[in-house]
């Protein structure tokens, strides 16, 4: 495997991050601020870049390399594998403008793909307004919860307008993208942490549809969400990011931490990255620093302990809520990261709006927010 990374910002022109080396046939991951990946100009540079490349674009929250974290920049990650091979396939949940079902175009999406020595799906989507929850539900159904998925939510740094993301084409709303790994020597391992620890009563979820919250024990969710928060509500919905809800429900092993994506002051609810069951137990969750540092070091020590091989590349998905705890030390959880895997090892990623990925030990994909996911890949 080679590979080669650059960054481009508003004010400057691409920059090589690494040793400038001829790559063929890459598959050319293309991460970075939304703003600038509407830039009509984006998909020309890139080609120019790598002329024979295959460009899978999502906007971030952030994007991640070895050598900073920015939201202010695009990051080109070119990667050309040598024992393997990818194939990438695309949906879209918008069809005239009209919100589609999350879960038959995600069972659609990998239904594409060809199953024999399909080692591992990387999904890079649309994190604007999908149901997380069905989307990943409908992949499982595509591969009855027998193939590794990982992916991301894109992001829209903290502004939650619009996310956009594409295969070999501008940047657009409602993308998903993804990319199909085959290769009989390609190792591929995961891991996920979160470090948040809940805090509160515990409540039951008493009215709930799809990922909208109604009522806790029977009252306004908002109104408790209110109380608790005290003087931060007045933050809302932003401030939601840094308290987040344990999910319980009955039919899952374990609990999902889930992000209040927004809050509905006329309906007196809250809407949610992903679903939550009615029965479900709820609690807050709150972290700090290095809580959230030391999830990422246990993560990467996870995901490393499972391999064969040493990692060539690392593919790391955190949540933007972790980012805004971090604030300041935001690139503390990365350097944990480099640490366990080794400096050798090619890092790249974005922070995002939720993360794609089995619990640890299994193999169906779910919906994570406020984890630092990552992704193992060598050949």
């Amino acid at each position: 495997m080679k590979t080669v990374q650059l960054k481009k910002t508003a004010t400057s022109d691409w920059e090589y991050l690494s040793e400038q080396v001829s790559l063929t046939k890459p598959l050319v991951l293309v991460f970075g601020n939304r703003y600038l990946l509407e830039d009509k100009t984006i998909l020309d540079e890139v080609k120019q870049l790598f002329n024979d490349g295959e460009f899978v674009f999502g906007s971030s929250a952030g994007d991640i390399t070895s050598q900073y974290i920015d939201d202010e920049s695009i990051t080109i990650t070119a990667i050309e594998f040598e024992k393997s091979e990818f194939v990438i396939k695309t949906a879209n949940v918008l069809e005239n403008d009209e919100k589609i079902d999350s879960y038959n175009t995600g069972k659609k999406l990998i239904e594409q793909f060809d199953s024999e020595n399909l080692k591992h799906v990387f999904i890079v989507s649309e994190g604007s307004f999908i149901n997380g929850s069905q989307l990943t539900l409908g992949m499982n159904a595509a591969t009855e919860d027998n193939l590794l998925i990982t992916g991301a939510l894109c992001g829209d740094a903290a502004r939650f307008e619009k996310t956009i993301a594409s295969y070999n084409e501008l940047p657009k709303a409602g993308e998903i993208v993804a990319i199909g790994l085959y290769g009989e020597t390609l190792d591929v391992s995961f891991s996920i942490n979160g470090g948040w620890t809940p805090f509160g009563p515990e409540r039951i979820v008493t009215k709930s549809k799809a990922n909208v919250l109604y009522e806790l024990d029977n009252q306004p969710a908002l109104d408790l969400y209110k109380k608790y928060l005290g003087e931060k509500s007045k933050e809302l919905p932003a401030a939601a990011l840094l308290y987040p809800l344990k999910v319980k429900s009955t039919n899952e092993k374990q609990s999902i931490v889930r992000t209040i994506l927004n809050i509905n002051e006329a309906e007196n609810s809250m809407i949610l990255a992903g679903d939550i069951l009615e029965n479900s137990h709820v609690q807050l969750m709150m972290t700090n620093v290095d809580n959230i540092v030391d999830a990422s070091e246990q993560a990467a020590s996870q995901a490393l302990a499972i391999r064969n091989t040493k990692p060539e590349l690392a593919i790391l998905v955190s949540c933007i809520g972790r980012k805004l705890v971090l604030d300041q030390r935001v690139e503390e959880e990365i350097e944990e990261v480099i640490e366990i895997v080794g400096e050798h090892t090619t890092i790249c990623g974005l922070y995002s709006y939720g993360e794609i990925a089995p619990f640890s030990g299994e193999k169906a994909c779910q919906l994570h927010n406020q984890t630092m996911t990552i992704t193992l890949i060598s050949e």
